[in-house]
């Protein structure tokens, strides 16, 4: 017998969550050692760890309780990785040693598995000048790209993909080209951005008014608000970039307003954070807590649940003292405020299983109930930990009191806290849980709606072999045991490819207010929406509350979000598919042979202070129906070069021919540095002249369809010239064509790739 409930679940604890020793065996038998690990070293910290270990792993047992991935896989562990899963960093100084020293303590905090988020509206725009030197600044777009190049040398040399937020205020004189940034398919795609949006803002966007753009008190330019929010609106639209963070609402929710200034969140948005704030996450999977399920009286045990908070409050509160830090910084943050974010997963799943509509007002009403249940257990469980351990050493019961969000809260609950303190400044945010929902056997992830019934997952054996599974939601499985394999679902059972705009964001809206830090939610807004439509989700989602708003349209930048076969008959019981000849991974013993003809490009590369260009010429076969590069022809009249340039060409067509997954040449490129320096190049620092052929190798990867674009490699190299092609959208990590957008991340379908990790 297996406590999994899908065979993915399966793999994706084996893939992430199991320790095991440097050879790769395992030393976690099964996931029971597992969660036995994680039960023992968040008890470690207590006076009787023998009291709270078996508490703590009833609360993991079934898949109840589920610790975010870094503490699953990290905690009991010797290994030198963090706990936490995100930070906002400090703020960056408007010096060029100050940004300098940010990047550094950005990359030590990301070599740790850390996510990160950076507001980047304390750097001078672009042509102000330098006082001292002469100069005019480059602006903060120019050390973003700075930032995006280190984001990939920490991606490339760990297991475990970077990921970084960039804010900036809707104030900066910086802030349209900072909107437009990502139109560019090539540019800044290691970070999600987001504009920081004011509440006099928003006001001079309903009053049609116009709007100043200062640096350091100083009206640069005026612009009417309602242009430059029409602008925001119109790249999102089309390039799913920027989202929304309304700052001033997060701001006065806070219950720290009184001793922080927050100006940034982590890499999904749901953690505003102050300067070197960090947070663990954790969810409480709501799914397997109904009882019931699909019958009248189906409900969620009320007293198990506050049970089971309780827990994982204790739980997450120690995993701060148990965590490791990049940086001391972030262990005194922490450990002064005690910031946890208990949030929920399987939502959408255990609506279904009581019999409600996600989307619909009394799912909503359900779900401001069961967030309501859960912030309430929350915070009479962290004023018993007060009790007992003593309140957060910032603390302080009026200034506590009188945020916006304990204004809202229970009369009880003030109460207590009044009396007694609290341990944890902040308790309740919602994460995106694409990983950690599919290792709980494929619940709906997080707050979001079931996004399809069933994919199928194409699997690679130990052997080479591939085998195709069948990938079926939580809810629907059960359903189909209890009622029968060809059972026609109820109407009420919607997806993501069925919900209208507006049901997303009452859903979003409902759950925000009992969340008192932020919600990653992403809204997928049918390719064909109109604009207007488009702006008034974005403007509905400020009139009802929420503190941010990221939607998600197909588009020629990141491509569609899924494909869904059209052969299949029954409407109620849509499977998605990836295309069966795309992105497969082929293993072969003999090179492909090669055809009389090849199609192909050549790039001119021209390397700074050296006297001739390189070219480099790529060509390409289509193989299983899909273009893949076949040679490369590396050539310079720089006899220098000669020798190695000869023996590069050799090995990376000698790969291409073998067949397979071959973008790890681009990897492994783009990861060389030459120790005498690299260079500057429009911008762009490149670490080595091989790293900058990687560039060009991934540029035409890119255009031929053969990689998606996004976090691979050094994205285009400023000095080639391009080919022009639409490139298809593939997973960079295994090349289907089956991505799609879930909480703000570009996902895998086939093979469980995110690039939020």
């Amino acid at each position: 017998m297996t406590r999994f409930a899908a065979p993915i679940a399966e793999q994706i604890w084996d893939m992430k969550y199991r320790l095991k020793n440097g050879d790769g065996s395992p030393i976690d038998a099964t996931v029971e050692d597992s969660w036995d690990r994680i039960a023992d070293a968040l008890a470690a910290v207590e006076d009787d760890p023998a009291e709270w270990a078996p508490r703590f792993r009833a609360a993991l047992d079934d898949f109840r309780f589920l610790p975010a991935g870094r503490i699953t896989a990290g905690a009991g562990t010797d290994r030198s990785v963090t706990l936490f899963n995100c930070f906002v960093m400090g703020t960056i100084p408007d010096t060029m040693a100050g940004i300098f020293d940010s990047l550094k303590e950005a990359a030590l905090t990301m070599q740790q598995g850390g996510g990160i988020g950076y507001d980047f509206s304390t750097i001078r725009p672009r042509g102000a000048v330098v006082k001292g030197v002469a100069a005019d600044a480059s602006g903060p777009l120019s050390f973003m790209d700075v930032w995006d190049a280190m984001c990939r040398t920490i991606m490339s040399a760990g297991s475990r993909r970077g990921a970084m937020m960039a804010t900036m205020r809707c104030d900066h004189p910086d802030i349209e080209d900072f909107i437009t940034a990502k139109s560019d398919a090539a540019r800044l795609r290691m970070f999600n951005m987001s504009v920081l949006v004011t509440d006099p803002f928003m006001e001079a966007v309903k009053a049609d008014h116009a709007w100043d753009l200062v640096w350091e008190g100083a009206v640069v330019r005026t612009v009417k608000a309602r242009d430059l929010w029409d602008k925001i609106m119109q790249s999102t639209y089309d390039y799913a970039e920027p989202g929304v963070i309304f700052i001033d609402r997060i701001n006065a929710m806070n219950n720290l307003n009184y001793c922080e200034t927050i100006a940034a969140t982590n890499p999904c948005g749901e953690q505003p954070l102050p300067p070197y704030g960090a947070c663990l996450l954790g969810s409480i999977n709501l799914a397997r807590l109904v009882r019931d399920a699909f019958e009248k009286g189906a409900a969620i045990d009320e007293g198990e649940l506050d049970e089971l908070v309780a827990t994982a409050v204790r739980m997450m509160d120690n995993v701060v003292d148990a965590s490791r830090f990049p940086l001391e910084a972030q262990a005194q943050e922490a450990r002064a405020k005690r910031r946890i974010g208990l949030g929920v997963t399987g939502l959408a799943d255990a609506l279904l299983m009581v019999g409600l509509r996600y989307g619909s007002e009394e799912a909503a009403r359900q779900t401001e109930r069961w967030l309501h249940a859960i912030a309430r257990a929350a915070y009479r469980a962290s004023v018993q930990l007060a009790k007992e351990k003593g309140a957060f050493p910032l603390f302080d019961a009026d200034g506590y009191l009188a945020s916006g969000a304990m204004q809202q809260m229970d009369e009880d609950v003030r109460a207590e806290i009044a009396e007694h303190g609290i341990r944890n400044a902040l308790l309740t945010s919602v994460a995106p849980t694409g990983t950690i929902s599919l290792y709980a056997g494929n619940v709906s992830s997080g707050i979001e709606p079931v996004f399809a019934y069933s994919y199928t997952r194409k699997v690679l054996q130990k052997d080479g072999s591939r085998t195709e599974e069948e990938v079926v939601d939580y809810a629907v499985q059960m359903y189909r045991e209890k009622f029968g394999e060809d059972a026609d679902l109820p109407e009420y059972f919607v997806n993501a490819q069925t919900l209208a705009p507006m049901d997303h964001v009452r859903m979003q809206a409902a759950a925000q207010k009992w969340v008192d830090s932020s919600i990653s939610k992403t809204i997928n807004v049918p390719e064909d929406i109109s604009f207007d439509d488009f702006k008034d989700v974005y403007m509905e989602a400020w009139d009802t509350g929420c503190k941010g708003c990221t939607t998600y349209r197909p588009n020629d930048v990141t491509g569609s979000v899924l494909s869904v076969d059209e052969d299949k008959k029954s409407e109620d019981k849509p499977e998605v598919l990836a295309d069966a000849n795309a992105g497969d991974v082929i293993y072969m013993t003999e090179p492909l042979e090669r055809p009389t003809e090849l199609e192909g490009a050549t790039y001119k590369l021209k390397w700074p202070d050296s006297e001739h260009a390189i070219y480099i010429t790529i060509n390409d076969i289509v193989h299983g129906g899909q273009r893949r590069p076949f040679e490369v022809f590396i050539n310079s009249k720089n006899m220098e070069h000669f020798a190695w340039t000869v023996a590069l060409t050799r090995m990376i067509s000698a790969v291409f021919r073998r067949g397979g997954d071959v973008s790890f040449v681009v990897e492994e490129l783009k990861a060389v540095f030459d120790p005498r320096g690299g260079a500057w190049m429009r911008g762009r620092y490149v670490p080595s002249i091989l790293a900058a052929i990687g560039g060009v190798i991934e540029k035409h990867m890119v255009a031929i369809g053969f990689l998606a674009g996004e976090g691979m490699g050094l994205k285009s190299d400023p000095q080639a010239e391009a080919v022009n092609m639409t490139p298809k959208k593939a997973c960079s990590s295994c090349g289907s064509y089956d991505m799609r957008m879930i909480e703000g991340c570009m996902t895998c379908a086939a093979c469980g790739y995110s690039k939020c990790g």
